[in-house]
């Protein structure tokens, strides 16, 4: 259908606004790499890269992915827009239980903005925090002998804070640069971006290690059948609705009483997306990107107690995958109950004379809806939970590379879907305004004519 509407507008030029918000997504991404290779000034990178393969396998590998790479260069870029998503998890749970943020919220488009630069002013000292933590961290350390950081001290603990806050910042006004002159959700570009930048190298690497042996061409074909029936399942799952039934009450016109034909109201079966397994994973690694190379393993006191939290916050660890299901669960339900409201949806049924059949408009409608929402993100929840973590059992077990787990495959196939759905979406709308157009040519040339 898309490529129908494609062909039809291709001849009138229609396409050139499409193809250069994509163009300028692009272009996105491709300043997001050339900046996720600036290394912070004073480090060495070969000394660098040597640390964090020594690193391989931990909690580290997973913003490692979402920041496309970028920790494991220690680039200007390394936090990635995580310190973002946690700011917004944080400023949206205020303004779920603080009053005075839910009257802000209410004033509208104003209301968001000065939210949306509460929330970036709350990212700025979270990435401090976090690029302190790192700065600290990595003066600490030294590979066979050489030290990782070239001048050590407070001036590079200021030089690479500052590198690192202003390297998240930008992403993030990049990020909304996307939303607002591109086409799609900026942040959600952003990691998509930096996970498809390690998949080439994800690719290769296992090929790699099939040719060599230790992976038999049997495991290698296995592990792309399970790439891709997980990629079918999560399509059929975003794909999938539940339909309530909604009849419309009868309606006179002159002397006949016109029953309206019954429709029906679509709820997603994920309705949360991939926000409950970004914000989880943005919560566990908060932490996990301080403490991931403090300290000695015979660290005691603090630095051995964060060394302890550390270690057992590592993928394929228990208390690791109880959190991680646990903050979907969470987050699934929270961010649910953020952007659906069953009482509005009620209240919005009963003004257009709309009713469920066999429930009363208003708060039984309300009760009923809810139900069901609560039903259907119990069922998202789960979902969600072994889409991303049975690929990562497969990960811990076998050493298959990281970018085949499944938060990532979940995070690339949503990304997709949305942006083919948005496209969809200006095309449909680019063809409404050429038709509106020759209709209105068309009304203006047949006046004329009866004028004549």
């Amino acid at each position: 259908m898309a490529r129908e509407q494609a062909m039809a507008l291709a001849g009138s030029g229609k396409l050139k606004e499409l193809w250069l918000r994509i163009g300028f997504v692009l272009g996105a991404f491709i300043v997001f790499r050339i900046g996720s290779h600036i290394p912070v000034p004073g480090v060495d990178p070969i000394q660098v890269a040597a640390l964090f393969e020594q690193t391989r396998g931990s909690i580290l590998d997973v913003l490692n992915m979402f920041s496309g790479g970028a920790l494991s260069r220690l680039s200007v870029m390394a936090l990635g827009v995580m310190p973002y998503i946690s700011a917004s998890i944080i400023m949206q749970m205020l303004t779920a239980v603080e009053p005075r943020l839910k009257q802000i919220k209410a004033e509208g488009e104003s209301g968001r903005r000065k939210i949306q630069k509460w929330t970036r002013y709350a990212a700025v000292v979270l990435a401090t925090f976090q690029g302190l933590g790192i700065a600290s961290a990595v003066q600490a350390q030294s590979v066979n002998g050489a030290p990782v950081v070239l001048i050590s001290g407070f001036q590079f603990t200021i030089v690479c804070v500052l590198a690192l806050v202003a390297g998240t910042m930008f992403l993030v006004w990049l990020g909304e640069q996307i939303t607002d002159r591109g086409i799609g959700n900026g942040m959600s570009l952003i990691i998509f971006a930096g996970i498809v930048a390690g998949l080439p190298s994800a690719v290769a690497g296992t090929f790699e290690l099939a040719s060599s042996g230790e992976f038999s061409p049997l495991f290698v074909f296995l592990l792309m059948v399970a790439v891709i029936v997980v990629t079918f399942f999560v399509v059929f799952v975003e794909r999938g609705q539940r339909r309530l039934t909604v009849n419309y009450a009868r309606q006179q016109r002159g002397n006949q009483v016109m029953q309206a034909p019954a429709s029906y109201f679509p709820l997603k079966m994920n309705m949360a997306g991939v926000i409950p397994p970004i914000f989880a994973s943005s919560i566990i690694l908060f932490p996990a990107s301080l403490v991931g190379f403090f300290g000695s393993e015979s660290a005691g006191g603090v630095a051995g107690f964060l060394r302890d939290i550390s270690t057992k916050m590592q993928p394929g660890e228990l208390v690791y995958t109880f959190v991680y299901i646990g903050m979907i669960l969470f987050f699934a339900f929270f961010y649910t109950a953020l952007t659906f409201d069953p009482k509005e949806i009620a209240e919005n049924l009963k003004k257009q004379g709309a009713f469920v059949p066999g429930i009363r408009p208003g708060q039984q409608t309300a009760r009923y809806i809810d139900g069901v929402v609560s039903k259907l993100t119990l069922v998202g929840a789960i979902y969600l939970a072994v889409v991303c973590l049975l690929p990562e059992l497969l990960i811990v077990n076998y050493n298959v590379p990281f970018y085949f787990g499944g938060t990532s495959l979940l995070i690339i196939v949503v990304v997709i879907m949305d942006l083919m759905g948005q496209v969809q979406s200006h095309l449909m709308s680019q063809q409404y305004d050429s038709l509106m157009k020759k209709t209105n040519l068309t009304g203006k040339s047949t006046g004329r004519k009866r004028r004549r």
